[in-house]
């Protein structure tokens, strides 16, 4: 059950402590896609990301969008935000976030992903062993696939209020 259980639970992108995490020696956050940063059928990269991820790599962060999504979605945000992405991350899968911090360089404690679901971003991140903070998604809208893991969240929500870990809209850092 822990493997779903994030470290960190905030309403969205802007509202987590980014100063935390550096103080905490994250020099690497992972960004899923899809009702993370865009709602999941929209091409409109939003401004206000564009932002966040400037200021971010101002106070010194390496900021890469980690999607499941194929290149052909991806390069269109990753363009936009000139950040680094990984596509077809096959979450929760691990073999590609292994390969990723192999290719860059980091150890476990030194990279923070950043998602909207348990199912996939939050279970592939405490696989590997890095910092997960689960974010609320979006939209109310997702892809086919996303919808059964939804099913399956929902779940494990249960289970993990049921003993007292989690708790949807009790934020924490």
């Amino acid at each position: 059950m822990e493997e779903f259980l994030p470290d960190i639970y905030q309403k969205s992108i802007y509202t987590i402590d980014y100063s935390k995490l550096f103080n905490r020696g994250i020099k690497c956050l992972l960004f899923d896609l899809d009702n993370t940063i865009v709602p999941p059928h929209s091409s409109e990269p939003p401004i206000k990301a564009k932002e966040l991820f400037t200021s971010l790599k101002q106070k010194g962060f390496k900021v890469i969008i980690f999607t499941n999504s194929p290149m052909i979605r991806l390069k269109v945000f990753k363009n936009f935000y000139g950040v680094d992405g990984v596509s077809s991350a096959c979450k929760p899968f691990t073999r590609k976030l292994k390969k990723l911090l192999k290719d860059y360089g980091y150890a476990v404690n030194e990279v923070a992903i950043v998602g909207d679901q348990l199912m996939t971003d939050i279970r592939v991140g405490n696989k590997v062993g890095i910092t997960t903070i689960l974010v609320n998604p979006i939209s109310h809208s997702d892809f086919i696939l996303t919808k059964i893991h939804r099913f399956g969240e929902r779940r494990k929500m249960r289970k993990l209020r049921d003993h007292d870990l989690f708790w949807q809209g009790r934020y924490y850092d």
